[in-house]
């Protein structure tokens, strides 16, 4: 069994049975998880440490999953501007009606920052739109 999937198993499991351990945790974090208990993250500290901890756990195992699927399939990973895309019509940002720009950013931000995300595209394109919403105008008042 390798590791991801031992991984996997161990989150699928039931969380009925526990064990008491002995933790090393920075003061600062311990203090801001009872703060964010009081706020009302959580129940108690311990809730909102092994929630916090699964759910870190559960998006590492998801990303280590699909790493290993493209590492396998390469021709399935999304090209940048794909995940681009997908993230705009995941979070109904206007640009999702801009695919072309959306492409244009995505070529263009991998010059300044080769290992852009789509956030970054997103963030390229954003300002892509400004700047031709800025020569509109000069060209209507020109």
């Amino acid at each position: 069994m390798s590791a991801l999937d031992d991984l996997v198993a161990a989150l699928d499991e039931d969380d009925s049975d526990s064990t008491s351990t002995s933790v090393r945790q920075p003061a600062s974090l311990r203090r801001a998880l009872k703060a964010a208990v009081r706020l009302g993250f959580a129940d108690t500290a311990n809730e909102g440490l092994n929630s916090s901890l699964r759910e870190a756990l559960e998006g590492f195992a998801m990303r280590a999953a699909l790493e290993a699927h493209f590492t396998e399939h390469p021709d399935a990973r999304p090209a940048l501007h794909q995940v681009a895309e997908a993230l705009a019509v995941i979070d109904r940002d206007p640009l999702a009606e801009r695919p072309d720009l959306i492409r244009q950013a995505a070529a263009e931000v991998v010059q300044v920052r080769p290992d852009a995300d789509g956030a970054d595209v997103l963030l390229w394109a954003a300002s892509l739109l400004a700047h031709e919403g800025e020569r509109r105008a000069r060209k209507r008042t020109a």
